[in-house]
Formats: structure tokens, sequence, C-alpha cells
């Protein structure tokens, strides 16, 4: 035989056009995204000083992206990702560049907070699912796991490098509201908490120019023109008739309830109780250990495709590392340093990222095309749905037991969930889904 063989995909998703154009929105856009959860809360804070009114603002965005987020899988298949995520990147452009303006000019105010949290919670609930799907329909398959661990390292690394900047933006513009939150905000803070409104618009607006230059793979069939409702169900009904989809959608959506929880609650009293006689302050002990978190995971999802090569079945992978996640969450109540908790995160966030990548490109090559929207924004909504509820209920446990007793329970919970899941279910015999 002679001439050189030709490859049937190109080695890497960053030779991909597409590929590239959906990296650099992603970036700015993500980036952009964390000045907004560093600034909003300040702002809340700044106009009332009241940590009730921080909690309704978070409750306002969280909870309609969780419950409009299957409408939004459906509204995805019907209309296509690109096009629904350009209606929210749009939508979310106006909405924070009006929330920008109202700051900059000292016109904002609680009741328009509220209006804007709840507005821009509607825009994220069709933002997300169209995001997920956009990927698999951008890139070739044979490139899809490459590409899923460099978009999500990619975001990982927005979520660290983020709220650095802009907490070097609030800081060099002048505004660091009062830690008591001070009724009357100075000047000052709301130029700085305007202009970081300002950025995440901006990046809003740039990410739609080069999510305009993405040319969709090949021709995807639409959903069939019917109710959105109607629609939603077909997606239910699609994940329950797969035995696979339902079995892993049904264990995830029951280690999110019992376990979820516990980084988003507890962390914090962790970190402050960890280092209440050393140097540093919970504040910046939770910033160490949230880094210590991002920084495994940002590992995890890099060696992604190398775990690939392992000769293991997806699901087998999937219980593996939940096992492993479990003993490592275990002893983190009863840590007595800073860097036996960074230890642990940093691995717990290892086990994450790599799971992750694999979770995404396992439903991405399941799933068909039309159906993708669906999968993916019942996937989400079991996380962004079922959180709260677990935050809730841990906050409720931490009034009766302690850090160490908290930690402990969930990683045997998660432990146990995957012990169980390996007997008695068929889960640890799916394999990966082809290229």
């Amino acid at each position: 035989m002679s001439g050189k063989a030709v490859a049937p995909h190109r080695a890497s998703p960053w030779a991909d056009r597409n590929f590239r154009w959906l990296m650099a929105g992603g970036m700015m856009s993500m980036t952009g995204d964390q000045f907004t959860l560093i600034a909003l809360p300040w702002l809340v804070l700044a106009l009332s000083g009241d940590p009730l009114a921080l909690g309704f603002v978070i409750a306002l965005m969280g909870i309609p992206r969780a419950v409009f987020i299957l409408i939004g899988g459906a509204v995805v298949d019907r209309h296509s990702p690109q096009r629904v995520m350009m209606w929210s990147k749009h939508a979310s452009a106006v909405l924070l560049g009006l929330l920008a303006a109202l700051t900059l000019a000292g016109q904002a105010t609680l009741p328009v907070v509220y209006g804007l949290a709840l507005a821009i919670g509607l825009a994220q609930a069709f933002g997300i699912p169209s995001g997920t799907a956009m990927l698999p329909r951008s890139v070739p398959p044979a490139l899809l796991q490459q590409a899923n661990a460099a978009m999500m390292g990619m975001r990982q690394l927005a979520m660290l490098a983020g709220p650095l900047l802009a907490a070097l933006l609030l800081a060099l513009a002048g505004g660091t509201p009062d830690a008591a939150g001070a009724a009357a905000a100075s000047v000052g803070e709301m130029r700085a908490l305007g202009l970081a409104f300002a950025v995440d618009c901006a990046t809003f607006i740039l990410s739609a120019f080069t999510l305009a230059r993405v040319r969709p793979t090949g021709t995807v069939p639409r959903a069939n023109e019917e109710g959105v409702l109607r629609s939603v169900g077909a997606g239910l009904a699609m994940v329950w008739r797969d035995t696979a989809l339902r079995a892993c959608f049904l264990y995830w959506g029951l280690v999110a309830l019992l376990v979820g929880g516990a980084m988003q609650v507890a962390l914090p009293l962790l970190a402050d109780d960890v280092l209440a006689d050393d140097v540093l302050q919970g504040a910046a002990s939770l910033g160490i250990l949230m880094g210590a978190h991002g920084a495994g995971t940002l590992l995890g999802m890099a060696l992604a495709p190398l775990a690939a090569r392992l000769a293991l079945p997806f699901g087998a992978l999937l219980l593996i590392g939940d096992g492993l996640a479990g003993l490592l969450l275990a002893p983190l109540g009863g840590i007595e340093s800073i860097w036996q908790a960074t230890a642990l995160l940093a691995g717990l966030g290892f086990i994450g990222g790599l799971l992750q990548v694999a979770i995404f490109t396992w439903i991405g090559r399941r799933v068909a095309p039309q159906m993708l929207g669906r999968a993916m924004s019942i996937f989400l909504f079991i996380f962004l749905g079922l959180a709260p509820l677990s935050a809730a209920i841990t906050g409720a446990l931490l009034q009766h037991v302690s850090l160490a007793t908290l930690y402990f329970a969930c990683g045997a919970l998660l432990l146990c969930c995957a012990v169980n899941a390996w007997l008695f279910t068929p889960i640890r015999k799916i394999a990966a889904a082809p290229a």
C-alpha cells in the first residue's frame, strides 16, 4: 500500500473552526459571569445591609432557572441550540446593561434588583441547556471527548480567574461595600459595581458575535412542532424508556439529594472552623479551599481524555469515582489543618472534573441530536432543582449535628449509593457511547 493514510478526523479539536469560536465566546462569557456573581451580592448588601434580602435575590435567580430549564430544553430542540443561545445572550446583555446603567446613575433600588434578578434567572434557564447542546452539534463526534474536556477546563479557569479580576476591578474603581452593608452606598461603590455589571454585559455582546460565526455540522432534525409541555413530556419519556439513561438519572438524583448540600452550605462553616486558631480569616480560608477544589477539577478535566483510554465501561468508571469521592468526603469534617482540607478537596475536585467530562460526553453521544436539548435540561434540572432542597436539609441538620458527623454521613451515603448501584443495578455494565 502506498501513499499516506488520511485520518478520518482532525486529531485535535483546536483545529476545528467551530470549536475555536465556541471556546473564545465561552471564555469571555463565563469570565464575565463571575463579575456579576461577585458584584450582585455586594450591591444588595450596599442597598439594604440585610442578609435576608441577599438570600431572596439568590432565590429569585435560582428558582426560575431550575423550574424553567426543562422548558428551555424543549425550546432548544424546537428552534436549535444556536438560535436559543443567541436569544439568551441578547436578553442577558440587555438586562445587565440596564442594571449597570441604573447602578452607575445611583438609581438602583431593591425592587429593581429583584425584578432584574428574576429576569436574568429566566434567561439562564434557556441559555444553559442551549449551551450544553451546542458543542455536540458543532464538532465531529470523534472529537467530542477532547472538546468537552477543553471546554469544561476553560470553564473552570474562568471560575478561578473571574473572581480575581472582578475583585481587582472593584478595588481599582474604589468599591468595597462595608462588611455590615451600609444602607447608603457611596458613589465610589456604585461606580465600581456598575462597571462590573457593564463588563459582564460587554462579554455577552462579544460572545454573541463569536456564536454567530459557528456553523453547526450536518443537518439535525428538529423536534416535532408540538406544545412545549408535550415536548417536555416526550423528553422525560425518552429518558425513561432508555434503561441506561433512566438508571443513571435516578442515581444522580439520589446522589444530588443526599450529598449535594454538603459542599454548598457546610464548606464555609468548615473553612471558619478549621482556621479558627490560624492567622487567616474565614473568607481567606474559604478562598483557599475553593481554589484547591477548582485546581483539582481543572486537572481532572485535563486528564479526562487519558482516562477514556482505560478499559472500563462508563458506568464502572462512574461508580468507582463516586465511591472514591465518598471516601475523601467522609473525613473532611474532622480535619485539623488547612493542608489536610486542601488535599481532600483537591482530590474531590479531580474526581469530579474527570467524571463531568465523561458524563457530558456520554450523554452527548448517546442521545439523538433532536432530543439532546431536553436530555441535557433534565440532567441539569436534577442538580439545579435538587441542590436547593439538599442545601436546606443540610442547614437544618447542622442545627443538631456537628460538621464532622455531617461530612462522615455524607461520605458514607455516597459510598453506599455507589456500592449498591454496583451490586443491584445495571449501571456498572453501561458502556461508553460510540463516537
